[in-house]
């Protein structure tokens, strides 16, 4: 089958679709608001990875509202699909919300994807899905890949629980304040594997802000390139992993894995103990500060801490 040029235009136009409403069949009157959006996951990397379901429905809908109609393009083009595309981001997508909520009241059928894998994982379609639950609009979703969850089973870290927490900030400022409150629910009691993405150029420095707050010695592990030709999982401790990255530039995709703390990890006890100590003496602010001064945390994180003590052992 030949492609249209119309179809891979960098985006092709809604007023270039059927703006009547169609006559559904009974398989497709999904809501009582008439149309549909559906979440189509695509591969993260092996094209071969999509779904039979999300061939199927990428065929069937009026459009396929893209992160980037040029990368989607590639998977569309390589199993023949036509279905007109138009741009759905970070930088439109509140602005063309309202617009496609009402064309799914008349009826419209649309699919979401993303560049790779599950939409709305660090992608964009959050508030189209949020403004589509509250006029009533039925969503559904075609799940397939994901490369937080393809990262975890490989990486032999604990897959329960698990804590996926998106990109770090990319400066090394606020990057350390959120490992640095992660490390402090830590020590409240959390005991899971964390996970983010992370941009190759920026991997190094992250690894560095990581052993700074969790130390050398956590498990740790990286994907790169996760279900493609190059696909490798470097595993071990924190310096261990360092070390590989400083000697071998990373490329490609990156999703990075944090073992949770050893169960021999004091620190929780640690903070208590200093903060009971403190306290006897000192104002909560002030217990606060001076222990925020003994152990690397922010003296915010320290202040709620010593509140709750101070309450507890008032009572």
């Amino acid at each position: 089958m030949q492609m249209s040029e119309k179809s891979y235009s960098p985006e092709t136009p809604f007023i270039d679709m059927a703006d009547t409403e169609t006559t559904a069949s009974p398989s497709n009157s999904c809501s009582r608001n008439g149309g549909e959006l559906i979440l189509v996951a695509t591969p993260i990397g092996n094209l071969s990875d999509i779904s039979e379901r999300a061939i199927n429905t990428l065929n069937s809908v009026e459009a396929i509202l893209c992160e980037d109609t040029r990368v989607t393009a590639k998977l569309l083009l390589s199993r023949n699909i036509t279905t007109p595309t138009r741009t759905l981001h970070d930088h439109n997508e509140q602005d063309r919300t309202p617009f496609l909520v009402e064309k799914l009241l008349n009826g419209a059928r649309f699919a979401v994807v993303s560049d790779a894998g599950t939409p709305l994982v660090s992608d964009p379609g959050y508030r189209l899905v949020r403004a589509a639950i509250a006029a009533g609009i039925t969503i559904t979703a075609i799940p397939g890949a994901n490369a937080v969850i393809t990262a975890l089973t490989l990486s032999g870290l604990p897959p329960q629980p698990f804590t996926f927490l998106g990109f770090p900030p990319p400066r090394s400022d606020a990057r350390k304040n959120g490992f640095l409150t992660l490390r402090a629910v830590e020590q409240a009691g959390l005991s899971s594997t964390l996970i983010w993405y992370e941009a190759p150029h920026r991997l190094i420095d992250t690894l560095t802000d990581m052993i700074d707050v969790f130390g050398s010695d956590r498990e740790a592990a990286v994907g790169r390139e996760l279900t493609k030709k190059f696909e490798e999982m470097i595993r071990g401790r924190l310096a261990d992993v360092l070390a590989h990255f400083q000697s071998t530039a990373p490329r490609g995709e990156i999703t990075l894995l944090l073992g949770p703390a050893d169960e021999t990890d004091s620190s929780a006890q640690d903070l208590d103990t200093h903060l009971i100590e403190a306290l006897r003496t000192h104002s909560v602010k002030d217990a606060a500060t001076l222990v925020s001064g003994i152990i690397k945390l922010p003296k915010r994180t320290v202040y709620a801490r010593a509140l709750e003590l101070s309450k507890e052992l008032k009572s």
